[in-house]
């Protein structure tokens, strides 16, 4: 055999091999979901806040509960990582937002306009406080985007299948796989007389499967009422906040000196009554006698490799259960 032809068997067999990888991921891919008779936590992403890191997609997670996905919180990179876990974005159709912080809803619009672009014909349905408002403004924000779609011959409109409710503590919504449980907790605090006051709302949400109870305290701060609906939970799915970490990463770039004291003391104030510490985790997961702790939505640190397995130790002191730091794409 000369080099030419010994060149193209190597191009035919290297192309071969990349089509047969391929097509052994997609099937590994979609059977992920078909035979999924379980019930499963991906947390997709794990990044607290708003601002961006190289390893950490905004506060999701999906649970996937007989093959059946629900989404709790949306925040940037929603889309993308479903794909990564091997799922369908267009088979989401329920989704809980804990409070519409952006870190918890900047994912919203490019997973409902994706899902419209490729033909989900079912409706949407999102649930949470202040979701009417902010699926109004995704699907104004995309209007542009859908009239030039419109002319291109899709004539499904968005608000015919994209729909918000918000909700109240309790009940909020179940059908054969789940029943899902909200509860306010404490991440806001608004002044009397302030724009939000009264209109917003930030819950806790306790999923009930045939086979778990999940339970996702959202933010929140220290909370008795979050503690009672979280009891007995087979996964209690937290936030992690350390202020120190916070403030230290503030004064390298100068952002706490640009503060006012009384700037400076709000701040500490909201990062201390409304979030909750490892410490204040370790106490309320003990308190809720729950199985085992995620620790989830970790906020930034001034070390970019960062493991925060602090957080973990420090929540031991209280808490003697499994306690597991996540990270992006885990499955439980």
């Amino acid at each position: 055999m000369n080099i030419r032809a010994s060149w193209l068997l190597a191009v035919v067999l290297f192309f071969t091999a990349a089509v047969s990888a391929d097509r052994i991921a997609a099937q590994t891919s979609g059977s992920t979901a078909a035979v999924e008779t379980a019930t499963t936590l991906i947390t997709l992403g794990t990044r607290g806040g708003p601002l961006p890191t190289k390893d950490r997609a905004q506060s999701s997670n999906l649970l996937v509960v007989n093959g059946t996905l629900y989404l709790i919180d949306a925040g940037d990179g929603v889309t993308r990582r479903i794909v990564q876990a091997g799922y369908d974005f267009r088979k989401v159709g329920k989704i809980f937002v804990t409070h519409p912080h952006s870190d918890h809803t900047a994912g919203l619009a490019t997973l409902l306009v994706s899902q419209w672009e490729y033909q989900r014909a079912e409706p949407t349905d999102i649930y949470g406080g202040g979701v009417e408002a902010l699926v109004k403004g995704a699907i104004d924000y995309l209007t542009p985007n859908a009239e030039i779609r419109w002319a291109e011959g899709k004539k499904r409109p968005m608000a015919d299948i994209l729909h918000g409710h918000d909700v109240a503590p309790g009940l909020v919504y179940q059908d054969a796989n789940v029943k899902v449980t909200a509860v306010e907790n404490t991440h806001f605090h608004f002044e009397p007389g302030t724009p939000p006051y009264g209109k917003y709302k930030s819950y806790s949400y306790r999923f009930e499967t045939p086979g778990r109870v999940v339970f996702f305290t959202g933010d929140t701060g220290p909370s008795d009422a979050v503690v009672e609906l979280a009891n007995g939970a087979d996964l209690y799915v937290t936030e992690t906040t350390s202020p120190d970490d916070v403030v230290a990463l503030f004064k390298r770039s100068g952002a706490w000196e640009a503060k006012t004291p009384s700037e400076q003391e709000g701040f500490l104030r909201h990062m201390h009554e409304e979030h909750v510490t490892p410490e204040d985790i370790g106490k309320m997961a003990a308190k809720a006698n729950v199985k085992a702790v995620i620790m989830t939505h970790i906020g930034p640190s001034i070390d970019p490799n960062d493991d925060y397995q602090r957080y973990v130790t420090e929540a031991q002191k209280y808490f003697s259960g499994p306690i597991t730091l996540a990270k992006d794409l885990m499955r439980f």
